[in-house]
């Protein structure tokens, strides 16, 4: 049986419902459209839609005797309530030709126009979706030719699109370019080269003669029908590309030059005249930006004609428009993998330098369009970010050795200059972070080190200023700004020389008492780091400097235990756990048991998470003793897990106080760090006994912490521990000696412990039982409840 039939059948309320909301004098829009969007559903079921067709109810509801000419109708949610129980039921031929024949598509190429925007988008993917059933449904022939045999139907929307575009009325022309672009987006069929074969004349006549206001719908068009594999072979289409790169405005234009760049089935002078479409408004800066006659553009010829271009940077609003949509793309192109075509990187590093340039003030053109761009650039944050963004894309590329010392030049006065925006700083810092790794890398192929040194130096100085801002977020930039480097140069020696020379590493550590909280946190994170300084330069005597790593993670654990905010604990507990990932400790042991006795009892969640993961890390080191850890451990040789080889990881995790740790945190009020705890000592039981060993307590009738072990597992099985937590012993749980310790892990189902854990508790919370009590409490206070989840 159909089970939406069955459905049906069995709860003959639903059809009582349908008859009671049409038997209203006035019903509630809401719940009209409910009923609507009800009835869609039911009926995408070709049974169910024959039986609710038989009880006369589809009619009254999607028909002329429904809603339609009733008052209710001039409300937006009936209107779509009605679109969306027709999408529902369009799955099958005989709710075609229910629509069809009783007048609905009539309605909904009205609807089309709808003053609802969300009313007239759903009308419109309506009006495809009927005319790819149609076609699908009814035709046995492909059609692939001009003169297709349509059927009755598709025959109607054909025609209503064909109409439309030929019409003297905007907006009808507006309805069928956003219906095609939706039909040649959701269908790549052969038939949908014979409408386009209808309807291409017409489009073209709107590229040439810019009789259509809406070009961006035009653009989205045909990069809608270039990505369908039917067209790519066709010529006619593609010099329709061409053309529209070429007619329509440059900010219409650009959205469809970079959609064509990123397919891979498009000739290459499409291409090409798509990255010329890009390029024009930079090669237009360029020469903007020159002496007169001097001409330093980067284009042969030009896409369109140039003066447009120059038109639309010369006014405020469409030139700062222009160039941050021209530069997002860029920046888009700059992320791919491959292009096909090779981009100009010098010309383009050039023009995006030059922007910059007008954007601080610290360029002057003697050409009159030069001087209007400088006006309406100065300052522009807008521009300046877009630019930055398409500045550190660009240093992935190499062969732009030419500019670097001139492009530092452009980055320092950024970083130097107290006029710059905290936003553009933070995306400045960026940029001059990746070309300080190409710096790196042309230092090194041309023996520069000097000059290298030279631009870390002031890179450097700039930043003993910015660390010492007035304004919170520079010094935060400033601080991630610094750790991003140490990360990546920590094995530059010019590098490495520099920032310990001067005076960063000493405001760093001021930093780690600054009055803002986020501020404190990247410090800790910045001066955390230095450590890895010293890792990556052993051959550096400790004693050189103050900050060696035994004084770092000192000055961090007093953080850790006093920092009156979470986001500086924060901060060191993950540098912590990266830091015993190193294996650089010298005694991990005492270092892992000294955090996790000042974690236990943090206030915040996510430290004593954090913890945990540390003390995961630190297990798998010890029992694996070879390289990273391995988690869930794997099991060791039978060798290895003899009692002596055993005992010994054992005895070092009962010293280090894990397992008060552990068993503590197990009963924590905070699921995640329950869940992660009992991960942990599920997985050093795995560990210990690959075989399951799991005894009841009468099976432990002779060991010596019975009465302990029994009394743990009844606690925790209460979820209670960390309230009653047995400091004097008197439970007989010595939870650092290896034997009781090996006891509970061989006796307490800590598998069964962990499945209710992970137990989702949607199924107390959101029961349909559940969500009654809470409706049923608010009855009749529903003043005290207006903010209620529910």
């Amino acid at each position: 049986l159909d089970p939406t039939l069955k459905l049906v059948q069995d709860n003959p309320c639903l059809t009582e419902f349908f008859t009671s909301v049409l038997a209203l004098q006035e019903p509630s829009p809401c719940i009209l459209s409910f009923t609507l969007r009800l009835a869609g559903i039911l009926a995408a079921s070709k049974n169910c839609f024959q039986h609710l067709q038989q009880e006369k109810l589809l009619v009254k509801l999607f028909g002329e005797d429904g809603p339609l000419n009733s008052a209710e109708w001039e409300d937006a949610s009936v209107r779509s309530g009605w679109l969306e129980g027709v999408c529902s039921m369009m799955c099958h031929q005989p709710a075609l030709h229910f629509i069809c024949s009783g007048g609905g598509i009539d309605v909904i190429f009205t609807l089309q126009g709808d003053p609802s925007l969300f009313v007239a988008s759903v009308a419109s993917s309506l009006l495809v979706q009927m005319l790819i059933l149609s076609i699908t449904s009814e035709t046995t022939e492909p059609l692939s030719s001009k003169d297709c045999d349509w059927p009755a139907c598709a025959q109607i929307i054909i025609k209503h699109i064909e109409d439309s575009l030929q019409s003297s009325s905007a907006s009808r022309i507006e309805q069928s370019l956003k219906l095609l672009t939706i039909l040649f987006r959701n269908c790549h069929a052969a038939w949908t080269e014979a409408i386009w074969l209808g309807i291409a004349k017409q489009i073209e006549s709107f590229v040439t003669e810019r009789t259509v206001q809406a070009q961006h719908m035009l653009a989205n068009l045909l990069l809608n029908v270039a990505r369908s594999p039917v067209f790519c072979d066709t010529g006619s289409f593609w010099a329709l590309v061409t053309s529209a790169l070429e007619h329509l405005n440059p900010v219409h234009a650009g959205p469809l030059a970079v959609g064509i760049l990123k397919l891979y089935q498009c000739p290459q002078d499409v291409n090409m005249k798509a990255l010329t479409v890009l390029l024009q408004p930079m090669d237009c800066i360029l020469r903007a930006a020159s002496q007169p006659l001097e001409y330093a553009g980067s284009l042969d010829e030009s896409a369109s004609d140039p003066t447009t271009v120059e038109s639309l940077l010369s006014s405020k609003s469409s030139c700062v428009t222009l160039l941050c949509q021209t530069l997002a793309h860029l920046k888009e192109l700059l992320s791919l993998v491959s292009l096909p075509v090779d981009l100009p990187y010098t010309s383009l590093l050039r023009s995006v330098m030059t922007i910059l340039q007008f954007c601080n003030g610290f360029l002057s053109p003697a050409s009159p369009l030069g001087n209007t761009i400088s006006r309406i650039l100065v300052n522009c944050f807008r521009v300046q970010r877009s630019a930055l963004d398409v500045l550190a894309a660009l240093a992935e590329q190499r062969g732009c050795d030419s500019l670097i010392v001139s492009l530092f030049d452009v980055l320092l006065a950024y970083l130097e200059s107290p006029n710059t925006n905290p936003t553009v700083l933070k995306k400045t810092l960026k940029a001059t972070s990746e070309w300080l790794l190409y710096l790196r890398y042309w230092s090194c192929s041309n023996n520069q080190w000097q000059d290298a040194e030279k631009i870390f130096e002031a890179v450097f100085l700039a930043l003993q200023k910015r660390l010492c801002s007035p304004c919170w977020e520079v010094r935060d930039s400033s601080l991630e700004f610094i750790t991003g480097l140490i990360e990546r140069l920590k094995g530059c020696d010019v590098f490495r020389k520099l920032l310990l020379s001067l005076k960063v590493p000493r405001l760093i550590e001021n930093l780690l008492e600054d009055p803002e909280s986020y501020v404190r946190a990247s410090a800790v994170t910045a001066f955390g780091s230095l450590a890895f300084i010293n890792v990556s330069a052993p051959q550096s005597p400790v004693g050189e400097n103050k900050y060696s790593n035994e004084n770092i993670v000192t000055k961090l654990q007093e953080i850790l235990s006093s920092d009156p905010e979470v986001f500086p604990r924060r901060a060191v507990i993950s540098f912590f756990y990266e830091w015993v990932h190193t294996g650089e400790l010298e005694d991990t042991e005492q270092f892992v048991s000294r955090v996790i006795q000042t974690v236990e009892n943090d206030l915040d969640w996510e430290v004593r998470l954090r913890g945990l993961e540390l003390v995961e890390v630190f297990c798998g080191y010890t029992i694996c003793q070879l390289g990273p850890p391995r988690w869930p451990y794997a099991p060791v040789s039978s060798a290895v897990t003899s009692s002596a080889h055993r005992d010994e990881p054992l005895q070092v995790f009962c010293r280090a106080k894990l397992f008060s740790f552990l068993f503590r945190s197990l009963c924590d009020c905070d699921k995640p760090v329950a869940e992660k705890a009992c991960s942990v000592l599920l997985g050093l039981s795995t560990s210990f006994y690959p075989v399951d060993t799991l005894k009841h307590s009468q099976e432990t009738g002779n060991a010596p912490a019975e009465r302990g072990i029994a009394w743990l597992q009844r606690t925790l099985r209460q979820g209670s521990l960390a309230q009653n937590f047995p400091i004097d012993g008197d439970n007989g749980v010595d939870f650092q000696d290896p034997e009781s310790m090996t006891l509970a892990l061989r006796t307490i189902d800590l598998k069964e412990l962990h499945n209710e854990l992970n137990k989702s508790s949607d199924h107390v919370e959101k029961s349909p039982q559940s969500l009654l009590q809470d409706i049923l409490a608010t009855v009749g206070t529903t003043e005290e409840n207006d903010a209620d989840c529910y």
